[in-house]
């Protein structure tokens, strides 16, 4: 439902009508009456299209341009990341989401708030997903990414026990993140970033027996929204489609 995959091939300057599975995409994405949206065909080729009709049981998409390469990285990342205070979350999801991130795990470790203490300030997590698909409407991207509930820290550790490369943010210790990025070539990366007051020793040596290397940002201490959209950047360019 993340993508609106057709199961034909599509011509610009013409109108194509989709439901089914593309259509239940196309709603999850929000689309409405003269929305502009990005459909992929089954050859992987991404279009720009309007929605002209939309109704229960189907909707007509009228194309008028193509893209010349992708839309979605080949670069998978999922950004496992610690529960900010304020709005920092909203920030994280959008930019992520712009920088092409596949999924984004929140969690609580230790040191950062708990969603009930945030949730008593300001109610917002219902609005993750919302705003991921809103970042997605403005990035042009076609896949909208994951944005999971709030879990505890080692309960977010069970979702990365698939392959790739695993890399934990830590300013106490770590490998350079160039050179780690050279040792272990790869199109899957999970990263974890912790919270303002950084994660517990604990928390490292767990994340270590699940495969994650600690690795530092320079000598400068970023806010964990700043080190989350950073990494982003950084890999995408390193490995992926920023260039």
């Amino acid at each position: 439902m993340d993508r609106i995959v057709l199961d034909r091939m599509v011509k610009i300057g013409r109108e194509v009508l989709i439901k089914g599975p593309p259509l239940e995409a196309l709603c999850f994405q929000g689309a409405r009456m003269g929305s502009l949206i990005t459909l992929t065909d089954p050859e992987g080729n991404d279009f720009r299209g309007r929605v002209t009709r939309l109704s229960e049981d189907d909707a007509s998409i009228f194309i008028f341009d193509a893209f010349p390469s992708p839309t979605e990285s080949s670069l998978e990342i999922i950004l496992l990341q610690a529960l900010p205070e304020k709005e920092r979350m909203e920030l994280v999801i959008q930019k992520a989401t712009e920088l092409g991130v596949s999924a984004i795990l929140p969690f609580q470790s230790e040191r950062s708030i708990s969603l009930k203490e945030r949730e008593a300030k300001q109610k917002k997590a219902h609005r993750w997903q919302h705003i991921a698909v809103k970042a997605v409407q403005q990035s042009r991207r076609a896949r909208v990414p994951y944005v999971g509930k709030c879990r505890a820290f080692q309960e977010v550790l069970e979702d990365c026990r698939e392959d790739g490369l695993k890399i934990l943010l830590w300013e106490k210790e770590g490998e350079l993140l160039k050179g780690v990025l050279r040792q272990h070539p790869t199109q899957k990366i999970y990263v974890m970033v912790g919270p303002e007051g950084g994660f517990t020793e604990e928390e490292v040596r767990l994340a270590k027996e699940e495969g994650f290397i600690p690795v530092k940002l320079g000598r400068r201490i970023l806010r964990t929204e700043t080190a989350a959209i950073t990494m982003a950047a950084i890999l995408q360019y390193e490995l992926g489609d920023l260039n």
